[in-house]
């Protein structure tokens, strides 16, 4: 095929996929943009996800009526006009392509007009070519709406997930620049329903409420931290290490007030939180890191989501300390015992189901252990070696003798694996086993966790969940697993909502939802446990399919041959 130049049409098709890659990337393009606009009110809504209408409203300063063609044209920007001001943006828009590459992709209608003039202007495009233009009535401000996106490109649009997901980018993306700019007033509206509004009062732990709820913006602590040597500044909010979530997406980064991915900066908070949290437990974090502008590169990705910075480990340290100093200084101290949930039925008397074996191997007669060992524990596997418990260490291992030497069993992935296999068999069988709670709790959930529990309700009464609407953003929790033992059911609740949204792109979501709630029903490290509940497990463990790892992957035991101890000991 002989080289040529690329008709305009495709090459604005080729250009619009580098910005537009799903509805969330028009409503952030857009958003940056009312928000250069000095706005103080920005509304976006949204019908089907974004495919059938993405529109925002703001009151900003609006655009002149002869500079609205010149908007939608490629690489037109009111933003930057020199290399000085390219290498210190101070904008959150600067390239020019956001207007052309979003009408380039549906039919947008742009309507503005600036706070001193009698009138407005209206233009329409479809798929980048003008359809109409000319003077319209309208409030100050710019409204932009965009119809049937992708609508020339059906390939793009397969690409796009259910709308109830597209929704959740929308609402995770709108509820983020309003914890960052607290002085504005975001509001989303989904099929015609209000689903979150921020107060733009100014004040950042209200944002904060607005965002996660009352019960997460209570456990968070504020940071302010800043260096007049260096001129960088850290403010936000990171949790108490009493608050977590089972993964890190609660973890929010802004780099001079611009939302950035960032494993370092990732990795700095961990860092901070070193030694106060359980193992695979994240903190929440909502930080802004001020950095002078000619010190980081906002020019490094498509969609402007990751940024480069000049001093790496400077900003990680920076990071790090901040946080730190926060929870060294400010962390209220741990309580030595939370209280325990309050059932209408008393659990099971002990952790362990009755062996398949018929009892304890030794150290005593049969156990008071009621259930039964999982259905399938008889297929086909490499089954784990039969097991004499020696004893315990630190609280968190089970040492045991094996004929091929010792073996170290780790108490708790042990106790995730037999609980997830008669999970999923219960499951199975459509026996779902569910206590009731004396008093119901009432749970709150961000947007995202939201459409998860809403997308996903049935599945999670199938595994013993009972939950009832409670206002908006607001469920009471009637009924949990009747396997959770001690613990906070409304934690428990939205760690599986978490994991379910986070590894179900992955993962079957229903093996994810077990996962977790076998995570939250095992035994910790830590438990003293008694010789009989130690055999009962090894016991349980080995009429498992799958006795070597947990349902999360990690392995169970590990093995010290005779060979290699003898070795070792110079007896080889």
């Amino acid at each position: 095929m002989p080289i040529k130049v690329l008709s305009p049409d495709l090459a604005a098709k080729i250009a619009a996929g580098e910005v537009v890659e799903r509805p969330a990337s028009v409503i952030k393009e857009l958003v940056e943009n009312s928000i250069d606009a000095g706005a103080s009110q920005i509304t976006v809504e949204i019908k089907s996800g974004g495919v059938e209408l993405l529109k925002v409203i703001d009151d900003g300063h609006g655009i002149p009526p002869e500079e609205v063609a010149v908007a939608f044209q490629r690489h037109a920007t009111s933003k930057i006009d020199s290399q000085e001001q390219l290498d210190a943006i101070a904008t959150m828009g600067f390239r020019g392509e956001a207007l052309p590459s979003i009408a380039a992709v549906s039919r947008t209608v742009l309507t503005t007009r600036q706070p001193l003039e009698p009138g407005g202007f209206r233009m329409e495009l479809l798929w980048g070519e003008l359809v109409s233009s000319g003077s319209q009535g309208s409030p100050p401000g710019t409204t932009v709406e965009v119809f049937d996106l992708f609508g020339n490109l059906p390939a793009r649009r397969k690409f796009l997930r259910s709308a109830s997901a597209e929704t959740s980018r929308i609402q995770e993306l709108v509820s983020r620049y309003a914890l960052v700019f607290p002085g504005i007033r975001f509001q989303l509206v989904v099929d015609g329903r209000t689903s979150f509004t921020s107060p733009g009062n100014g004040v950042p732990r209200e944002a904060l409420l607005a965002v996660y709820g009352p019960q997460a913006a209570t456990g968070m602590l504020e940071v302010h931290s800043e260096d007049s040597a260096s001129g960088y500044q850290v403010d936000g909010f990171a949790s108490a290490p009493s608050l977590t979530r089972a993964n890190r997406t609660y973890m929010t980064f802004f780099v001079n007030r611009r939302w950035v991915q960032s494993r370092m900066l990732s990795f700095a908070v961990e860092e901070a939180y070193t030694g106060l949290l359980q193992v695979r437990r994240y903190p929440l974090a909502s930080l802004n890191i001020s950095i002078p502008y000619e010190d980081v590169d906002v020019n490094a990705h498509p969609a402007k989501r990751e940024v480069r910075f000049r001093d790496e480990s400077r900003v990680f340290s920076t990071v790090q300390r901040a946080v730190r100093a926060v929870l060294v200084a400010d962390s209220p101290v741990p309580s030595l015992a939370s209280p325990s949930p309050d059932y209408a039925e008393p659990a099971a008397s002990s952790f362990f189901p009755r062996s398949a074996f018929g009892g304890v191997r030794h150290g005593g007669g049969m156990s008071d252990f009621s259930g039964s060992a999982p259905a399938d524990a008889a297929v086909s596997r490499q089954p784990a070696p039969p097991l004499k418990v020696v004893g315990q260490l630190k609280l968190t291992y089970i040492v045991a003798e094996g004929s091929e030497g010792m073996f170290l069993v780790d108490q708790h992935a042990a106790h995730e694996r037999v609980l997830f296999d008669r999970i999923c068999q219960k499951t199975s069988e459509q026996e779902p086993q569910s206590q009731p709670l004396l008093e119901p709790v009432s749970v709150e959930l961000t947007p995202g966790q939201g459409d998860t529990l809403r997308t996903n309700l049935e599945a999670l009464e199938n595994y013993g969940f009972q939950l009832e609407p409670f206002g908006d953003g607001s469920y009471l929790l009637r009924a949990v697993p009747a396997i959770f033992g001690e613990g906070d059911p409304a934690k428990a609740l939205l760690d599986v909502l978490d994991m379910t949204a986070f590894e179900g792109l992955v993962r079957q979501k229903e093996d994810v939802m077990a996962a977790s709630i076998a995570c939250h029903g095992a035994i910790r490290a830590g438990k003293s446990l008694t010789e009989p509940e130690m055999v009962a497990l090894l016991e349980q463990l080995e009429a498992t399919p799958n006795p070597h790892t947990c349902p999360h992957g990690r392995p169970t035991m590990v093995h010290f041959s005779s060979f290699h101890m003898e070795r070792e000991f110079g007896r080889r």
